[in-house]
């Protein structure tokens, strides 16, 4: 009887001894850092996956020593079936409970992407395509039925996407990308058209979207667009022609080759500005946020023409005689034998 209640007596004190080096353990585990390299680490969680695999799973890279441990704890927390799925990048540093708040959270890596002001359309469509985080669903669809996926059915597509970089997590459709920068761009457009200078000759938003699109081609520099928006203005008052090389290019498609010549100037297409007057009939690329606001708030003055300087910038003319002297001294010296931008024929 005494060997039994020293076997029991003795039981129990193994027991205790192993359940407090147990919860050593575990504390030492919960404040121990995962095994990451020194760049990170990205761990791909997919929908319907356990924690109990994800724990596996980490350890068989080699990441987590004690596997049960984590899910030991998420089940004492009552975390453990409120992991959430995506792609996740793990940094150095990254103890246990903090994996599992990640995870629980959902902070999924984000991937992005930038659209540059000055884009076309299909060069936004190119890009999406290369994308390796994106879901591709638009493969073969004209861009009809890409404005009818989004929900903007009979839309022509250009000038109509924000440029601007954008997160998003892996997965995301194309169609979703599309929609969320079509809503950032008409958000903008109605806000900044709400502010509005009220002098400025235009009557709708995308009137203002269509001549934001001619600036945004005409300079990379932006001291000059609202310059360059308030010399188009005039001309538009004035109903001159804003003879803007980039519509007629534009306008050629396929066929501009890198050359604009005088015979391109003259060939008749609707997006020639040296053969109509007006706006073009659509935006001529993705304008970015600064071209919209000089349109909205040209520059003050009375210049109707300007010219290439060769250096990026543009020389300013109020009178054509100022302008003729212009082209002859920074364009026919260097080759050019075309009207610039701004000129009359």
């Amino acid at each position: 009887m005494a060997r039994a209640r020293l076997a029991a007596g003795l039981a129990v004190v193994a027991a205790s001894l192993a359940a407090g080096w147990l919860l050593l353990d575990l504390r030492a585990f919960l404040d121990r850092p995962l095994r990451v390299p020194p760049e990170g680490l990205v761990h791909e969680v997919a929908p319907g996956t356990s924690l109990a695999a994800l724990a596996e799973g980490l350890a068989r890279r080699g990441v987590l020593e004690h596997p049960r441990y984590l899910v030991w704890y998420a089940r004492w927390r009552g975390l453990a079936h409120r992991i959430r799925a995506g792609e996740y990048r793990i940094r150095p540093g990254t103890t246990p409970p903090a994996l599992l708040e990640m995870l629980v959270a959902g902070r999924v890596r984000l991937h992005r992407l930038t659209v540059v002001e000055g884009w076309t359309f299909a060069e936004l469509r190119a890009a999406l395509a290369r994308h390796p985080a994106i879901v591709h669903t638009l493969a073969g669809a004209d861009d009809a039925a890409v404005m009818a996926r989004i929900g903007r059915p009979g839309e022509h597509p250009e000038g109509r996407f924000l440029p601007d970089t954008y997160r998003f997590p892996k997965g995301t459709t194309d169609v979703a990308f599309l929609r969320r920068a079509y809503e950032a761009m008409a958000a903008f457009l109605a806000r900044a058209w709400a502010g509005r200078d009220p002098t400025v000759p235009l009557r709708t938003p995308y009137e203002a979207l269509v001549l934001a699109s001619i600036v945004e081609k005409e300079t990379a520099l932006p001291e000059e667009r609202p310059l360059i928006a308030g010399v188009f203005l005039r001309r538009l008052a004035r109903g001159m022609r804003l003879q803007a090389d980039p519509t007629v290019i534009y306008g050629m498609g396929a066929a501009f080759d890198g050359n604009l010549r005088r015979r391109d100037l003259r060939r008749d297409t609707p997006y020639n500005t040296y053969t109509r007057r007006g706006l073009p009939p659509t935006p001529i690329c993705l304008p970015g946020r600064a071209a919209i606001e000089a349109v909205l708030h040209p520059a003050a003055g009375d210049a109707l023409y300007f010219v290439a300087k060769g250096d990026g910038s543009h020389h300013f003319s109020a009178t054509l005689e100022e302008h003729r002297r212009a082209v002859a001294r920074f364009q026919l010296r260097r080759g050019v034998r075309r009207p610039p931008s701004g000129a009359a024929p």
